[in-house]
């Protein structure tokens, strides 16, 4: 069997994002909730999930993403508001939102998707919903007092930043966390 990379395209954050970003974590971490928090050094805006690539198939990725990103530039967005997939009465993920130019966001993503899917990788079946990933809920935890405590960041925005590249990254999971590696960088023009 060929040896495979597990991998992810997406949009790295400034610090100065993360590290707002970082402050939300800690205030909804304060009311001692069961959360697998994302480190905030991984927080990413992620544009598509590859799972498992070929390595012999990394440089056509690295390709369609050169291809996808000659079609736009680079694109103002911001962090904002705070919510949860699938909802507040059973939540799996908490995450927050992305404003600014999501048409542009949106475009690009959608670009990319269609040339991946040239290259035989299957699109998405659900719409894009740019969103940054603080942590996974792995116990049942009271609706109410969590919605609570989400309230209190309902209100939350960023600065604005730009997002002037994607990158493919290379995803190992550890018992420590996640750690990835950037296998492809490309900016938008």
């Amino acid at each position: 069997m060929s040896e495979t990379i597990r991998t992810f395209i997406a949009v790295e954050l400034p610090e100065k994002i993360i590290s707002s970003i970082s402050k939300v974590q800690e205030d909804i971490r304060s009311y001692g909730f069961k959360i697998r928090w994302v480190k905030p050094e991984n927080i990413h805006l992620t544009l598509k999930f590859l799972g498992n690539v070929k390595k012999a198939d990394i440089e056509k990725v690295g390709e369609a993403i050169f291809e996808s990103v000659k079609e736009y530039s680079p694109i103002t967005l911001r962090a904002k508001g705070i919510g949860t997939f699938p909802g507040i009465k059973r939540p799996r993920v908490i995450w927050v939102g992305i404003s600014g130019q999501l048409d542009l966001l949106v475009g690009l993503q959608k670009t990319l998707d269609e040339k991946l899917e040239a290259i035989g990788f299957p699109k998405e079946n659900r719409s894009f919903r740019g969103h940054l990933t603080l942590g996974r809920v792995k116990t049942k935890i009271d609706p109410k007092r969590f919605s609570d405590a989400l309230n209190e960041l309902v209100r939350f925005e960023s600065e604005t930043f730009v997002a002037d590249r994607i990158i493919l990254f290379k995803s190992e999971l550890k018992p420590t966390g996640a750690v990835y590696t950037k296998l492809v960088d490309a900016s938008l023009i």
